[in-house]
């Protein structure tokens, strides 16, 4: 019997716009109504709005039951935010499956902004003694680097952002194979508005030599646990355990 490579969940519910067919910017309130009302149902029903699975190249190669370093990075500001949700149930799956996880919250941190005054040298210590120190702890000989935000304004969290400009003291010794997963949410609905933060997410892997892992793309959840009607929880967690 041949074993079936893992298969990685790129996902998407099918929520309303919050803007309007002119442009305009709806209620807060009703958006938030109509999204719970909208999660409520597709979960009752299990239908999903689109759902693509496909085989992704980094499982598709078996680490022949090595246990992973893995380093997840979260980028929610919000205390039980949506994508820390998502973190929570991939490390859960990932630590099941014999990984050991550690986790990295950007916004309950110390992590000043890189200022580009280059003492570092790409390769060296940076000016900054902050929290940093434990990515770099850790990202260093991590296998594999999950990355959990919301959209805030078509980008990724400031916080996270942060966390990321700071690889740049240590490029010289990340610049190795690893694995990514990204695991994103945002309140809309709209594959256009997803496109900057999956763009960046493509570049970034590809500058740094690393391989996709596998996604999550949550749209339609804004307050706080409004993914927990959703199924996705249940597929980060399956894809923790996969990687």
């Amino acid at each position: 019997m041949v074993e079936q490579p893992p298969v990685t969940i790129v996902s998407s519910f099918l929520y309303p716009n919050s803007v309007s067919k002119k442009g305009v910017p709806v209620n807060r309130r009703n958006f938030i109504k109509t999204s719970l009302a909208a999660t409520v149902t597709a979960a009752g029903s299990g239908i999903i709005g689109h759902t693509l699975l496909f085989t992704s190249p980094a499982n598709a190669q078996s680490n022949g039951g090595k246990k992973m370093k893995i380093l997840v990075l979260t980028g929610s500001p919000r205390e039980n935010g949506n994508s820390s949700i998502l973190a929570s149930n991939f490390i859960r799956g990932a630590e099941e499956a014999g990984h050991q996880v550690v986790r990295f919250d950007a916004a309950s941190s110390d992590v000043h902004p890189c200022i580009a005054c280059n003492s570092c040298g790409m390769d060296g210590p940076c000016v900054f003694q902050d929290d940093f120190e434990m990515v770099r702890e850790h990202i260093i000989p991590a296998d594999l680097v999950a990355f959990a935000t919301p959209m805030y304004y078509f980008g990724i969290s400031t916080q996270l952002k942060a966390v990321i400009d700071r690889f740049y003291a240590i490029n010289g010794k990340i610049h190795v194979p690893k694995k990514a997963v990204l695991l994103m949410t945002y309140a809309n609905n709209s594959r256009r508005d997803e496109s900057p933060i999956l763009t960046h997410y493509e570049v970034l892997l590809e500058y740094l030599g690393w391989t996709d892992a596998g996604r999550i793309v949550a749209p339609g959840v804004w307050p706080v646990g409004a993914i927990n009607s959703t199924p996705f929880p249940e597929q980060a967690y399956q894809l923790g355990k996969q990687v």
